[in-house]
């Protein structure tokens, strides 16, 4: 299903060593010809300095033994490289690596530097030398190395820019690992600078948090918190706003995760409201399944999106493991809606719209009644489920739509206090200029009077 794949549109918006994983992944799903995959590998890391690997690509690509003179003196210059900036960074490594030395360093950078310099005789020139060696560390693919050097140089530096540049290094170094913990973690501290940060235009930070989103699914799809951590972010509404504006295609992750996560379920109203308003820029069967069922409540068409999301979660490579989850979820939610707005309700109809064998269907529709609390009975010699119909009493009723009333009286009694403290202060601060004005000018008059006596003074 290339027509559904997000290969292309993620490639923009990821580091070239991460996009990798995703080329793999496609091309052992057939998405794409293993010609061009092959290709699309190779164009992709032969701009790093992984050269081995390159070259046996090239070796597969043009069906050769021998590589052309190009990869032997690539392969001596990135040698030449490491060595050049091992030796550089000796000193300030063996500094920064001492026991003794990390716990006497303290939030404030300049401190650091200041004892830095003063004590071991480490300069900020030593220190740029360290982002430069984990760069390059991370181009020719040990990570561990390039997460060791940036995580250094994150907490030395006082270059802003270079440090947000070393944490992104960082986060995906952890990442190709497989380190989630510490990725998780990265990613939250990534997340929390990018909001902190002034940049030069709204542009810039609407492309910063775009990188994210992207880059937090490797993290949230593989740490034991990121389903509910991938909820919470991309419902922020500065995430919203950019999944609507630079990358709507997220949306298919953010509805998995809420389909696949029934603790979250109270967040569906939300994400159909999303859905909603996104659906004209971006649309595929796992977005289409719930837009089906709660907002045009189409059954035959939800039952058919559903079939398609199998096939599409299957070939994605973020949400292949999610698919039993979704596909378990998403029946549970069309039952519920399906159950709710019918009164009588066919078992076999209804297996069939599921997928299921009408045996298991009989045994979930059981069990999903008994967890929803559901008053309804089954009636076996119709094969049928009757649903008595629930109303919320009045009063309930006007609790619900009375909840938030108190929070926003609160809100509104402050924002008139504010103003009213403002109002009074005015008059009392415009008298207060009145006689600072009124002594400065009887200040003025008593200098000038004094200047004149002076001058009319008899000289002696």
């Amino acid at each position: 299903m290339a027509e559904y794949d997000l290969t292309l549109h993620m490639i923009p918006l990821l580091d070239r060593q991460l996009v990798f994983p995703l080329l793999e992944f496609v091309s052992t799903k057939g998405v794409y010809r293993a010609e061009d995959m092959l290709k699309a590998k190779y164009e992709l890391l032969s701009h790093t300095n992984m050269v081995d690997f390159t070259g046996s690509l090239y070796r597969q690509i043009h069906d050769v033994d021998e590589l052309p003179e190009e990869f032997a003196k690539k392969r001596a210059e990135v040698i030449r490289k490491l060595e050049e900036s091992e030796q550089k960074t000796e000193h300030i490594r063996e500094v920064i690596e001492n026991p003794e030395v990390a716990g006497s360093l303290r939030q404030d950078k300049l401190q650091n530097m200041k004892l830095l310099g003063e004590s071991y005789q480490c300069t900020p020139e030593m220190v740029l030398e360290l982002y430069n060696f984990g760069q390059l560390q991370y181009n020719c693919g040990n990570y561990g190395g390039s997460a060791d050097l940036l995580f250094h140089f994150s907490i030395l530096s006082t270059d802003p820019e270079l440090t947000l540049s070393a944490m992104w290094g960082k986060l995906a170094s952890e990442i190709l690992l497989g380190n989630w913990e510490v990725a998780y973690e990265d990613m939250l501290k990534l997340k929390e600078t990018i909001e902190k940060t002034h940049f030069k235009s709204p542009t810039e930070q609407l492309q910063q948090r775009s990188w994210l989103l992207h880059w937090s699914l490797f993290v949230f799809f593989n740490h034991p918190k990121g389903r509910d951590g991938i909820v919470d972010t991309f419902l922020l509404p500065q995430y919203i706003s950019t999944i609507q504006n630079a990358c709507p295609w997220m949306l298919r992750y953010l509805t998995a995760a809420v389909v696949t996560n029934r603790r979250r379920r109270n967040m569906m109203q939300e994400l159909v409201k999303i859905i909603e308003q996104t659906t004209y820029t971006y649309r595929d069967p796992v977005i289409e399944f719930v837009e089906a069922l709660y907002v045009d409540f189409d059954f035959d068409r939800a039952a058919s999106k559903l079939e398609q999301c199998e096939d599409v979660l299957d070939q994605d490579f973020f949400l292949t493991r999610a698919v039993d989850d979704f596909l378990e979820n998403a029946r549970f939610f069309f039952a519920e809606v399906y159950c709710r707005i019918h009164k009588r309700i066919d078992m076999v109809g209804l297996s069939k719209r599921l997928g299921m064998k009408q045996e298991a269907c009989e045994k979930w529709i059981v069990k999903l009644i008994r967890d929803t609390r559901m008053d309804a009975k089954i009636d076996f010699k119709d094969n049928t489920v009757v649903m008595n119909p629930s109303y919320n009493p009045i009063y309930q009723q006007v609790i619900e739509r009375t909840k938030a009333l108190v929070f926003r009286s609160q809100v509104l009694n402050g924002a008139i206090d504010k103003r009213d403290s403002l109002s009074s202060k005015k008059p009392e601060q415009k008298q207060k200029n009145r006689q600072q004005q009124q002594q400065q000018q009887q200040h003025q008059k008593v200098g000038r009077k004094a200047h004149d006596n002076a001058v009319a003074a008899p000289v002696m």
